[in-house]
């Protein structure tokens, strides 16, 4: 049964930045320094902005990551080998650092600590969105862009191609909205965190699924270098146009 929105409200959500050492794809990645700043230290920073966020919780097994979250106010729990190995899920280290800390809010925010760059109302939004349709959980979502399924196939070994879905859309404009979720927020129930299925890999999301939407490109998840370099060439305009705005007596 679910808990009453209103009472909900009443109470700050906990965030649990999530940071796990042992990155393959760009290693050492969550204490990666973006525009200065330790990658995992920008998501500590995001729960920090966020209005309806308390409580910020990190969880994480690297020490680096650990001294990075904390020195910008995270309350670290380190996870046992078990949540820290490639087969171990997100939900999993989530439920060990709130169990571990005693936390006992109804709402959850789950930021991944390899995002340096989101919108600054996104958590709330989530929040928001969650508290006020009564929904499991809410995630944030963009659109695929050129990515888009219509223009996806399937490559045999010599080389012949079947369309992923038939169509015959050959314009940008005209192919069906898609979207594909971002990374840049998960806002949860404590109630639906706490299921755990087996056989449902995604069941701690609850049955109730909600999204928010990003415009392409505010969101930015480093997997890569490509993808590091991005974010850093986004933070070094947003710095220069801050200057600028300083220098030239416009804004704030």
């Amino acid at each position: 049964m679910k808990q009453n929105t209103t009472e909900i409200e009443s109470s700050a959500a906990t965030a649990v930045v999530i940071g796990r050492a042992g990155s393959k794809g760009l290693p050492r990645k969550h204490v990666r320094l973006v525009d200065g700043v330790p990658m995992i230290a920008r998501s500590v920073g995001h729960a920090l902005a966020a209005r309806r966020v308390g409580r910020i919780l990190c969880s994480t097994d690297g020490e680096a990551i650990a001294s990075a979250a904390a020195s910008v106010g995270a309350e670290v729990f380190l996870r046992p080998a078990a949540l820290a190995d490639d087969h171990a899920t997100v939900d999993a280290g989530v439920r060990h650092a709130i169990e571990t800390s005693g936390d006992d809010a109804e709402v959850v925010v789950i930021l991944y600590g390899s995002i340096p760059i989101r919108p600054d109302d996104l958590i709330d939004r989530a929040v928001a969105r969650l508290v006020d349709t009564g929904a499991d959980s809410v995630q944030s979502y963009s659109p695929v862009g050129k990515h888009h399924p219509f223009w996806t196939c399937r490559l045999d070994d010599d080389g012949r191609i079947a369309a992923w879905q038939e169509n015959d859309v050959f314009r940008r404009q005209d192919l069906p909205p898609a979207f594909i979720p971002d990374g840049g927020v998960i806002a949860v129930r404590r109630e639906s965190l706490f299921q755990v299925d087996p056989e449902r890999p995604h069941a701690f999301l609850g049955r109730d699924r909600r999204g928010v939407l990003n415009e392409m490109g505010t969101v930015i998840d480093v997997d890569d270098e490509i993808d590091l370099l991005v974010a850093e060439a986004i933070l070094e305009r947003r710095r220069r146009a801050h200057v600028a705005s300083v220098h030239s007596g416009v804004g704030p």
